[in-house]
């Protein structure tokens, strides 16, 4: 979700471009690891930027955001057409289908509600118009519980980013973190046991996970990397983490040189999946395995000249 700095964490792919070295576009590719053969497979490759895959739950299609759209992908990468959101037209990179499918929730702006930034709303996995749920702004979706009643996201209040809690119905939200420092990518383990977070408390982005309400945190990883979005696989033994293989402080960019590793979650032990690319915001922020767990999908970037 976020990127330059705390105070302007929100990365659209119309506003990354600010990110983007002068007299230079991005090449977006959309990839699929196989996580048994440790083998990643590029599935489309275009001249354009485009972020975050979700993976829908009946297996039928990826989701990609691009301009503030959402668009359907085929996991052989046949582009299936725009999921349509009605008036939300300013989608970011903060979505993602509830357990059962039945739900998608989308974080996108609304110049019609008067609320600045970002806003959470939910609507049919079918697309449709959506119901706004968050009435604060900034808020980023990142993580719906298995019984489909709670969603949680990252929100600042006060000056402050923190993990916050809401039924999905709608209603008052609940801050579930108060620790200083950005608190980031709320996740539920299958179980509902755990929420998974990225958190700078220590002064180091690294993986934790509580309860779910919020009590007895407990750090997961302790390496000197930056790292973000903790990615349940379904058999809840493991997640996929994006590391930052230079110290990025509280930051997210876009551009820089990441690898995805796979975390233990009882041993807390972490190996290595990729080796390092350019990467980074838009890469996995948000839930991408396959209904299966046999796969993930992930974003990798490269620049090229523009054209006169």
């Amino acid at each position: 979700m976020k990127f330059a700095s705390v105070i302007s964490l929100l990365c659209i792919s119309w506003t990354c471009f600010s990110q983007i070295p002068s007299g230079k576009s991005v090449i977006s590719s959309l990839h699929i690891f196989d996580v048994k053969t440790k083998k990643t497979t590029e599935i489309l490759k275009e001249h354009r930027h485009f972020e975050a895959p979700n993976w829908s739950v009946d297996g039928s299609h990826l989701l990609i955001n691009s301009l503030g759209l959402l668009e359907k992908i085929s996991p052989n990468g046949t582009k299936l057409g725009a999921l349509p959101t009605g008036s939300i037209q300013k989608c970011n990179n903060d979505h993602g289908y509830s357990f059962d499918g039945k739900t998608l929730y989308i974080s996108s702006s609304d110049p019609s509600s008067g609320i600045s930034g970002s806003l959470i709303f939910k609507v049919d996995s079918q697309g449709g118009q959506p119901v706004r749920l968050t009435n604060q702004g900034p808020s980023y979706w990142h993580g719906i519980s298995p019984d489909g009643k709670t969603m949680v996201y990252c929100a600042e209040r006060n000056k402050n980013y923190d993990i916050y809690a809401m039924d999905t119905q709608g209603g008052a939200e609940i801050r579930l973190t108060t620790e200083e420092g950005l608190d980031d990518g709320p996740e539920y383990s299958p179980d509902g046991k755990f929420i998974y977070f990225n958190s700078f408390r220590t002064g180091k982005m690294q993986i934790w996970r509580m309860h779910p309400d919020g009590t007895n945190a407990e750090q997961m990883t302790f390496d000197d990397y930056s790292t973000w979005f903790a990615h349940i696989r379904p058999n809840g033994k493991e997640a996929v983490v994006i590391s930052y293989l230079e110290d990025q402080k509280q930051n997210h960019p876009f551009g820089h040189q990441v690898k995805l590793r796979l975390l233990n979650l009882k041993s807390k032990k972490i190996q290595d999946l990729t080796e390092a690319f350019y990467g980074g915001q838009g890469s996995i922020n948000v839930p991408s395995w396959s209904p299966d767990g046999s796969k993930f999908a992930y974003v990798r970037y490269e620049l090229e000249d523009k054209k006169p």
